[in-house]
């Protein structure tokens, strides 16, 4: 018997974060992820895909219900976060997949984005600082460990089916700004 192995499972090549951290003048929260989805990372990207913008994600439809808006384009998303002082950044600048998903614990890091978060961190202004996982808390704490403004968002990841869409936003609503 032959055994078939995808290519994907072969190498492991080394992805790099394909957006920057999006920082507002006024920044007074940050949310903190760990990497883009592969199919986004694999691809060439329209002007209108940004962070967590794989069709599975759950990211963007919470907070769309959140603030009771549409985001679709980058754009929007953009304005949506400048208006509230929100900013964006995520915890890894590159990263290996072991295997061929988007699970958290399937990446190996590469680099840290320890650099970009250290000048974020400088910022006088920030109230909260949101992980979009328990994973993502965990390697933030590692790098900053004194830092005393984080909690823990519930994951969008549509893995984490613990918690309905709805309740996901609904505890979005609680800790984001108005």
């Amino acid at each position: 018997m032959k055994i078939s192995i995808k290519p994907t499972e072969l190498t492991e090549e080394i992805e790099t974060h394909p957006f920057k951290a999006f920082i507002p003048e006024n920044l007074t929260v940050i949310i903190v992820g760990s990497f883009p989805g592969r199919e986004v990372t694999h691809k060439n990207l329209t002007e209108d895909e940004w962070f967590y913008g794989s069709k599975r994600n759950q990211f963007w439809k919470i907070i769309s219900g959140v603030y009771e808006t549409e985001l679709i384009t980058r754009k929007q998303k953009q304005d949506l976060f400048a208006k509230h002082g929100i900013g964006i950044v995520d915890i890894f600048l590159r990263i290996k997949r072991k295997g061929n998903n988007n699970m958290d614990s399937n990446l190996e890091v590469v680099e840290f984005n320890d650099k970009a978060i250290e000048i974020i961190l400088r910022n006088q202004n920030i109230k909260s600082i949101f992980f979009t996982s328990k994973f993502v808390e965990k390697e933030f704490m590692k790098l900053f460990p004194e830092t005393k403004i984080g909690a823990c968002l519930p994951s969008p990841s549509p893995r984490y089916a613990t918690m309905s869409l709805q309740e996901k936003i609904n505890d979005y609503k609680k800790k984001l700004p108005k």
